[in-house]
Parts: structure tokens; C-alpha cells; sequence
């Protein structure tokens, strides 16, 4: 199936702006053009953009992800290079998680000191 670039931006969210820079960069591989010179996406796009998204989301700079892109589009001989590249970002995005934790921790304590107080408050109010 193809899509056009409108229907791309109801797919997956992304402005029409975005998805051109995104191709002008190098990061969106392989789109192709219909006779009048306008993109046709496949299910090969959509992948890719699915991919790109969980990378940006995840922290990962557009020049590692062109440089991810280049050398999938040299082949197989790349595959051992990529695997490191997703390892590193891989430790890069835990750590960052178990931060995130940290402070999720930090905010339960400090809900449940509240819990506490009120408590507290509402058993003052009975005996009173």
C-alpha cells in the first residue's frame, strides 16, 4: 500500500515539515516519488519512521541516527557496528530510566509522608 504525505501525517503524527526534514537529512530512507515529483510512502517508510520516532524519543541525536541509516543502506557488512551503536544508546536510555526512578521514588516518599499527615489530621478531628 502507499501512502501520500497527508495520509503520512494521520499515520503517524508528524507534520508534513518534519517529514521533510527528516528525508532532506537522510534519516528517512528509500521514499520514493510518483511522475509529478510528490513522496509515496510504503510500509517500509512507516517502519522506518516507527524506528526514528522511538530513537528521538529516546534521546538519540538525527546525526547518529543518519549515520545508523548509512550504514544500514551499506549492508550486512555494517551489522556488528549498528548492533554497538543500539547497545550504547540502549545503556544510555537504562540509565536514564533508573534516574527516572530515583525520582519517582523521592515523589512517592513524599506522598506518602502527606498520607501520613493526613492521616494524622483525620484521626485529630475524631478524638477532638
Amino acid at each position: 500500500m502507499s501512502y501520500h504525505i497527508k495520509e503520512i501525517t494521520e499515520l503517524t503524527g508528524l507534520s508534513a515539515s518534519t517529514l521533510r526534514f527528516y528525508e532532506k537529512a537522510g534519516v528517512i530512507p528509500f521514499v520514493k516519488r510518483d511522475i509529478n515529483g510528490n513522496r509515496i510512502y510504503d510500509e517500509e517508510n512507516i517502519q522506518w519512521m516507527d524506528f526514528i520516532l522511538a530513537l528521538r524519543e529516546t534521546g538519540m541525536p538525527i546525526n547518529d541516527i543518519k549515520n545508523y541509516v548509512d550504514l544500514y543502506k551499506e549492508g550486512h557488512s555494517t551489522l556488528k557496528e549498528r548492533k554497538e551503536m543500539m547497545l550504547q544508546h540502549k545503556a544510555k536510555v537504562e540509565e536514564e530510566v533508573a534516574q527516572i526512578f530515583k525520582y519517582l521514588d523521592k515523589i512517592n516518599y513524599k506522598l506518602a509522608l502527606y498520607n501520613i499527615l493526613e492521616a494524622n489530621m483525620n484521626e485529630q478531628d475524631i478524638i477532638i
